[in-house]
C-alpha cells in the first residue's frame, strides 16, 4: 500500500472512484470556497481553441465527472469527442452530462497506461488532473503521444506539490490527523515543478503557465464537508461530518478558513 493514497491502485479503483459521490462532494466543496482563479475548464478550452481545427477529434484523458468534456463539447463542436476514465462510475456520469446537454461523445473506459486507441487517433488530446494518479507519469506520456496526430495538441494540467498546504496544519491543530503535515503530497508524481519535463518527454512544449487558486471555506461545517472527501488524512474521528465540525469548532480559530493552491497548465505538440 502507497503512502500516498493517488498512488495506491486498490484505492484508487475502490473507495476513490468506484462510485461518483466522494469526487462531487470534494468538487462542490472546493467550488463553493473559491475566491480566486480562472475556470479550469474554461481555460483549458481557451488553450485549445486558439490550435484546434474545426471538425477535430478529441480526448478527454481522466475525464472524471465530465466537467471538461462538457466544455470542450460546447467550445470546441469537435467531430468526435471521446471521454476517457478507469471508472465505469465516472464515465455513467459523464456520459450522462452529455446526453442531458445533448452533446456528441463517446465514453471509453481504459487505463490511460494503454489507451484502446490507434495510432494518430486524435487531434487534441487533455489531462487535467489526472496523471498524478501514475508512479509513472512519463508512460502515461507516451500514450497520449502516440494517440496524437504529428502537430496535434495536447494540454496537461495539475497542481504544486504544496496545494492546501494550509490545510495540512489546521488538521493537525485540531488533532484530526497528528501526522497530517508530513504526509506526501497528493501531487508527487506530478506537479507544476516537474511538469514540464514529463512533458517534453514525449511532446514538443509550446508554453507552461501557472497561476494562484484561493479557497475560503466560510465556517466549519463548510471545511468539515471538504476535509472528510479528500484522501490524504487519515481521520478516525466516527460520526462523519458532524463530528469534524465540532472539533474544529472546538479547537480551532473562528473561521473563515483560508488556502491556495498552483494550478499549472503545459500545452505541447507531437513532433
Amino acid at each position: 500500500m502507497s503512502a500516498n493514497p493517488f498512488l495506491d491502485p486498490a484505492l484508487v479503483r475502490g473507495r476513490l472512484y468506484r462510485g461518483d459521490g466522494r469526487l462531487a462532494d470534494r468538487t462542490h466543496a472546493l467550488h463553493r470556497a473559491k475566491i480566486s482563479g480562472s475556470d479550469v475548464a474554461d481555460t483549458i478550452a481557451d488553450l485549445l481553441a486558439a490550435r484546434v481545427p474545426t471538425a477535430a477529434d478529441v480526448l478527454d484523458i481522466g475525464c472524471g465527472r465530465g466537467t471538461t468534456t462538457l466544455r470542450l463539447a460546447d467550445r470546441l463542436r469537435p467531430k468526435h469527442l471521446a471521454a476517457v476514465d478507469a471508472s465505469a462510475a465516472l464515465l455513467h456520469t459523464t456520459r450522462g452530462r452529455l446526453a442531458d446537454a445533448g452533446a456528441l461523445g463517446s465514453g471509453v473506459q481504459a487505463d490511460f497506461h494503454h489507451l484502446p486507441l490507434p495510432d494518430s487517433a486524435a487531434d487534441a488530446a487533455v489531462a487535467a488532473f489526472c496523471l498524478y494518479h501514475s508512479p509513472t507519469p512519463d508512460k502515461a506520456m507516451a500514450e497520449i503521444a502516440r494517440c496524437l496526430r504529428p502537430g496535434g495538441t495536447a494540454v496537461l494540467v495539475t497542481k504544486s506539490l504544496d496545494s492546501y498546504a494550509e490545510l495540512d496544519h489546521l488538521v493537525h491543530a485540531a488533532g484530526l490527523d497528528p501526522h497530517a503535515t508530513s504526509r506526501p503530497s497528493l501531487y508527487e508524481s506530478f506537479h507544476s515543478d516537474n511538469l514540464r519535463t514529463v512533458t517534453a518527454s514525449h511532446l514538443t512544449v509550446l508554453d507552461v503557465q501557472h497561476e494562484e487558486h484561493v479557497f475560503r471555506f466560510a465556517d466549519a461545517t463548510h471545511l468539515a464537508r471538504y476535509l472528510t472527501t479528500t484522501p490524504k488524512y487519515r481521520i478516525t474521528l466516527t460520526g462523519g461530518i458532524a463530528a469534524v465540525t465540532a472539533t474544529l469548532q472546538q479547537r480551532l480559530a473562528p473561521p473563515p478558513y483560508t488556502t491556495r493552491s498552483t494550478v499549472s497548465y503545459a500545452v505541447a505538440v507531437r513532433p
